[in-house]
């Protein structure tokens, strides 16, 4: 089984990997972790580092965990959305796993949601973290 872990760094994708090396041992598992960026020109460079930077830290968790794992930095031109879709459709991925954050309507219809791209149009199952849990 092929688990995709959408890693970009953030605390909510911490939270996601957490769940996904749970997921990979309970099912024997590996992780596929994947970054998305759009564009990668020298004036990017900084970024690309950042999030090669950010991978191998990643990398490092599954490892300790007995997870196997690796890591994508997908600079393809696409939307992070497609390009997510598209990689699972060509690794034959078997679960995604995403981070979802609250939005205002507004801000997703501003911005769009890549989480909810994924979640409409991926061909397999996708399993969604909460990243901003608010306390009451």
């Amino acid at each position: 089984m092929k688990i995709l872990v959408a890693y970009d760094g953030s605390i909510t994708s911490e939270k996601v990997l957490a769940v996904a090396v749970s997921h990979a041992k309970a099912f024997k598992a590996s992780v596929e972790l994947v970054t998305s960026m759009e564009s990668g020109d020298e004036k990017h460079m900084k970024r690309i580092q950042e999030a090669e930077r950010q991978l191998d830290y990643a990398i490092e968790k599954c490892e300790r965990n007995g997870v196997p794992c690796e890591k994508h930095l997908l600079i393809r031109g696409l939307e992070p959305g497609d390009d997510i879709l598209k990689f699972a459709m060509e690794n034959s991925v078997d679960e995604i796993m995403i981070g979802i954050r609250h939005r205002s309507r507004v801000g997703k219809i501003v911005f769009g949601s890549t989480a909810q791209y994924i979640i409409f149009n991926a061909s397999c199952p996708v399993v969604t973290v909460k990243g901003d849990v608010k306390s009451r």
